[in-house]
């Protein structure tokens, strides 16, 4: 996992924590990074097993 993979999957996970769902736009603001490199590191993170999105629930599951 890459240091900004990292982040974004922190970022995620916290969020999760207090029952929120990070947007696109929050994950902009909190990494300063630019749309595609947060897909890139999010569709990799998923490749990797790290994330998983629950479409019923329209959240992240992720694996702590």
């Amino acid at each position: 996992m890459t240091d900004f993979e990292r982040k974004v999957y922190q970022i995620i996970v916290n969020m999760h924590l207090y029952g929120k769902n990070p947007t696109l736009n929050d994950l902009k603001r909190k990494t300063g990074k630019s749309e595609e490199d947060i897909r890139a590191a999010v569709k990799s993170l998923m490749m990797k097993g790290e994330l998983k999105w629950d479409k019923r629930k329209e959240e992240w599951d992720v694996n702590n």
